[in-house]
């Protein structure tokens, strides 16, 4: 078939030890992309050396190194003013894709070129406690176009998960939606995934065919902790209430899409007058179900807390 054109962009900041494993995984892929495109945020570590061994072994692989660090989004920027294709995929450095992930997501996008993105099913784990379980699972039981109705629908339900690991954006709604907006920081990839989708809707693989590592210190938790946080959440509220962004806000208010932020949304929104329209009974009930997931997982015997998180994540039987 005709696939569509692909670039792999890849983010990296002194992740040398984990290049190899990403990057093969790429290069291993049934379907190979236009071109992979690194950019090193001026790595400390030896990763320039192993980034430009493996250039020079593959003529696919383009190199680039910002002078001085400019963080995640700039990079993600970056890259995407370099691709070529159509389509683009933002790996994280310690990533590791699964075998078929391209050619399984490309196919359907091709099927439904009217659809912003195509995930599939992610597998997460835990750096401090060994935790694994599914993200994305339950939205269809076979591969499927998810309009932005029925994600409506499937986030009333508390089953709407567009996993930013496994995502293949479609370049031009994502432009459209203003790239990757530097103020939402460690939000940046959610927004511009929920954004794209709610207009244009998404492709979904029911399949787990990407790897996903909570580290503790990782860009996202520490910007989850920091002072910066109720910043970063009170953007993202602004930017939905804007003009720019008014044909997806109803969308996002009556799925309670907001309630993946928990608690501390909440507060923001009712600190806010002109933002408490975002709270209805949907995002009241996801908003303290997800509390009462990340605290159980915190309080509860690693063995009881893995049980519950395969019952509530667990990949439908059909898919093995």
């Amino acid at each position: 078939m005709n696939w569509p054109s692909l670039s792999v962009i890849v983010p990296n900041y002194n992740h040398a030890r984990c290049l190899p494993v990403a990057l093969n995984a790429i290069l291993n892929q049934s379907v190979p992309p236009l071109e992979v495109i690194v950019i090193d945020d001026a790595s400390t570590d030896n990763s320039m050396e192993v980034l430009e061994d493996y250039a020079r072994r593959y003529p696919i692989i383009r190199v680039y190194r910002n002078e001085h660090n400019q963080g995640v989004c700039y990079g993600l920027n970056r890259g995407m003013d370099l691709a070529r294709g159509d389509y683009l995929f933002f790996p994280g450095a310690d990533d590791e894709l699964k075998a078929g992930l391209f050619e399984k997501s490309l196919r359907l996008l091709a099927e439904y070129p009217q659809a912003a993105l195509s995930c599939t099913i992610s597998e997460w784990q835990d750096a401090a406690s060994g935790l694994k379980w599914h993200m994305g699972a339950g939205m269809a039981d076979k591969p499927s176009y998810v309009s932005p109705d029925e994600m409506v629908r499937l986030a009333k339900r508390g089953k709407l998960m567009i996993v930013t690991a496994s995502a293949i954006m479609k370049k031009a709604p994502l432009l459209e939606a203003g790239r990757f907006i530097p103020e939402l920081r460690w939000h940046c990839d959610w927004f511009a995934n929920y954004i794209t989708a709610f207009r244009y809707g998404f492709c979904f693989v029911p399949e787990p065919l990407s790897d996903f590592l909570l580290e503790p210190k990782s860009y996202y938790h520490r910007g989850r902790k920091s002072r910066e946080h109720r910043e970063v959440l009170l953007k993202i509220v602004e930017l939905l209430d804007s003009p720019a962004f008014a044909d997806v806000r109803p969308r996002v208010r009556d799925g309670g899409a907001l309630s993946l932020f928990e608690l501390p949304m909440l507060r923001i929104l009712l600190s806010r007058r002109e933002y408490r329209s975002f709270i209805n009974w949907t995002f009241l009930r996801w908003t303290l179900w997800r509390k009462a997931e990340v605290t159980g997982s915190k309080i509860l015997p690693s063995w009881l807390a893995r049980w519950i998180l395969n019952r509530l994540y667990r990949q439908s039987p059909s898919n093995g």
